[in-house]
């Protein structure tokens, strides 16, 4: 685990105790997830005074950290489990991904899919800094394509928001699985869980949403 100062570890549980208190945050394991991860290893070094505050915050190429009570709605809704495999699209800084690795616990996995290069590498680097990179694999590539070589996915989130269901996300989708996506627009979306029930697509509307738009051939 990286570096975590007393003010950092008490920030994190203030965070934390914020998002209890506005009943965006009730499972146990979720709490103990975001309680375990250092935030302020996951945004720029300019931002790390803010690292603890429920924000969604800049990490460099027009892409931001999602804000923790976002997280923490998305991992919960998921109904994720120790040993579940896991597919996300959108790596971003690594958060999430960090966060699902401590409930997906070491008999699962996260693998997590990044467009952008040099994003790839700093979650790669964040995440090894965190004590997390043989839980989390970090990969470059369209994430709209999903990864096909790894399939099928107990649980798989879409991190950034998709004008539609992008088809090979949920052909990747095991029987019983969730999937959450942002669907809209480029600024403005909602959150959609899809479930695979026999084969058969069971859509359920959830919040509104704002996520940065999702590139690649069944994206923007």
């Amino acid at each position: 685990m990286g570096r975590d100062s007393p003010e950092q570890s008490d920030l994190r549980r203030a965070m934390v105790e914020g998002l209890k208190l506005r009943r965006v945050l009730s499972s146990p394991i979720v709490e103990e997830a975001l309680l375990s991860v250092p935030r302020h290893l996951f945004v720029p070094l300019s931002l790390k005074d803010s690292a603890y505050q429920d924000t969604p915050l800049p990490i460099g190429n027009e892409q931001t950290i999602s804000a923790p009570h976002m997280v923490s709605i998305m991992v919960e809704a998921s109904g994720l489990r120790p040993g579940h495999k896991v597919l996300e699209i959108g790596a971003g800084s690594g958060y999430q991904a960090a966060v699902m690795a401590h409930v997906a616990g070491e008999e699962g996995h996260i693998y997590t899919m990044e467009r952008l290069p040099g994003l790839m590498e700093r979650a790669r680097a964040n995440l090894e800094a965190a004590g997390l990179e043989k839980r989390v694999t970090v990969l470059l590539g369209d994430g709209s394509l999903g990864l096909p070589e790894h399939q099928p996915y107990d649980r798989i989130f879409v991190t950034c928001g998709a004008p539609k269901l992008p088809p090979p996300l949920f052909e990747q989708l095991a029987e019983g699985g969730m999937l959450l996506i942002p669907e809209g627009g480029l600024r403005f979306q909602t959150l959609m869980e899809y479930r695979k029930k026999k084969g058969k697509m069971l859509k359920k509307s959830r919040e509104d949403v704002m996520f940065v738009p999702l590139i690649g051939e069944h994206g923007f």
